[in-house]
């Protein structure tokens, strides 16, 4: 199934699985290439998250994943999609975050300045999602 419906939208809703097999389900901001093959198998979209949250956990244990556009708050607003996920770094990691930075300016810069300020470890994730 196609990554299309992804196109111009702002959240989609990352589920990813616990060892048990339960679904978790978590909006979150993505970013592809702007002039990105969205169809095609070789589709590719960027998420991060700041922490050692649930989702870096789950990623870790399996790549499989469901996505799903959706509002900030998570309400699914199309059709569910195969997918796998993992935990990049370097200079892949480093094109994702620069394609999050753009697409949600200055949000995204703000919440990585006061990020800096926790007290919990602030490593920042980025993952690359791909068709399953």
């Amino acid at each position: 199934m196609s990554f299309e419906s992804f196109r111009n939208r702002k959240y989609l809703n990352l589920e990813t699985f616990r060892k048990n097999g339960l679904g978790v389900k978590t909006p979150v901001w993505f970013a592809a290439n702007s002039e990105a093959d969205l169809s095609g198998p070789g589709a590719k979209l960027y998420a991060y998250t700041m922490g050692e949250s649930g989702k870096v956990k789950r990623i870790r244990n399996s790549s499989q994943a469901r996505i799903a556009p959706c509002t900030a708050r998570g309400t699914v607003t199309g059709p569910w999609v195969d997918a796998s996920a993992e935990i990049i770094t370097g200079p892949e990691s480093e094109h994702a975050d620069a394609l999050l930075n753009q697409k949600y300016w200055p949000f995204k810069q703000l919440l990585n300045f006061f990020g800096k300020f926790s007290s919990r470890s602030r490593t920042r994730y980025c993952f690359l999602i791909r068709p399953a």
